[in-house]
């Protein structure tokens, strides 16, 4: 089992095998009393959610004394697999982007339960900078984005506006906003966050009008100033199916999730896994070490540790 401690036992001449085969069943599935001895944490490809994985890593690691914290990368469908089968302990920030295996594996297998909040709070909309919308105010309502579409066309996207979408791994419905509403967009596909945020910087830098899909906590909203068009509000089941969906994105509480068995035996570490929570701006800060300032992960980590000790000794188990 993953997070078995192994005991080394002294076996005194003369026990049976039997009572050997006994012993080793035993020790092979003793849990540590206080926490695992291994943990793994999945990491999908947005450095916030890398942000989360390396502070819970050297917390686990430098004062829960857990021997390995393995941090995997992987895509949200892959994650939620991975936490089903027990090849990983725990997601730390769902988009709630997989509703049918939530369904499956916590209704129904019962093989993963809720970890809590993460007190990050999520938003994904269509954005515009903000220089452009002080000019052309009216783009703030979907209803007129067709009048502005000519502004986006580029030599990719014919004689509609292009739209910057997001990378393939991340939840969207813009397809669909852009049919149901018969707007006059062509969404060109970015690969992933970093080449996004760069073609985002650099149009910034230059003043030229863009669209794209963007989201909240991003660190590099410190440097942009964006603002957000404005779809039908979201209501319950309102992109459900997808297909039809017209209103905008949910605002979401960002959850975590643990292997089932992780989490009735998993001490101390599992505890401090569902205690972890901050805030935006606290994610924000480590995000922006890594992707911005060129530090590693666990420099990044390590530094916000050091500095904020206040915030997340609330996280440690109580004695």
């Amino acid at each position: 089992m993953k997070h078995s401690k192994r005991i080394t036992t002294s076996l005194i001449a003369g026990v049976s095998v039997l009572g050997m085969l006994g012993l080793s069943a035993c020790a092979a599935d003793t849990k540590k009393a206080g926490n695992s001895d291994e943990v793994t944490i999945t990491v999908p490809s947005w450095v916030g959610a890398r942000a989360n994985a390396e502070v819970a890593k050297v917390i686990l690691e430098d004062e829960l004394d857990v021997k390995k914290v393995n941090l995997k990368t992987m895509d949200e469908p892959i994650a939620w697999d991975a936490l089903n089968s027990g090849k990983a302990d725990v997601i730390m920030e769902d988009w709630n982007g997989q509703p049918d295996k939530q369904k499956l594996y916590i209704d129904k297998k019962k093989s993963v339960v809720k970890g809590g909040d993460l007190g990050v709070v999520g938003h994904i909309g269509w954005f515009v900078p903000k220089y452009y919308a002080d000019k052309h105010p009216e783009i703030l309502d979907y209803k007129n984005l067709n009048k502005f579409a000519k502004d986006f066309k580029t030599s990719e996207s014919g004689d509609k506006g292009e739209f910057i979408g997001a990378a393939p791994s991340y939840t969207t419905y813009d397809q669909y906003l852009i049919k149901n509403h018969k707007l006059d967009f062509h969404i060109k596909e970015t690969g992933n966050e970093a080449a996004q945020i760069k073609e985002i910087q650099s149009k910034y830098e230059a003043k030229t009008p863009f669209i794209t899909y963007w989201w909240e906590p991003l660190w590099a909203n410190v440097d942009l100033d964006m603002v957000e068009v404005k779809f039908p509000e979201y209501t319950d089941g309102c992109n459900e199916p997808k297909t039809k969906t017209k209103c905008g994105y949910d605002n979401n509480k960002l959850q975590k999730y643990l292997n089932a068995d992780f989490a009735k035996d998993g001490g101390d570490a599992a505890q401090f896994l569902k205690n972890f929570k901050w805030t935006n701006e606290q994610q924000n800060e480590v995000a922006q070490s890594i992707a911005k300032d060129k530090m590693s992960g666990e420099e990044a980590a390590k530094k916000w540790v050091k500095e904020n000790k206040d915030v997340w000794e609330k996280w440690l188990p109580k004695k």
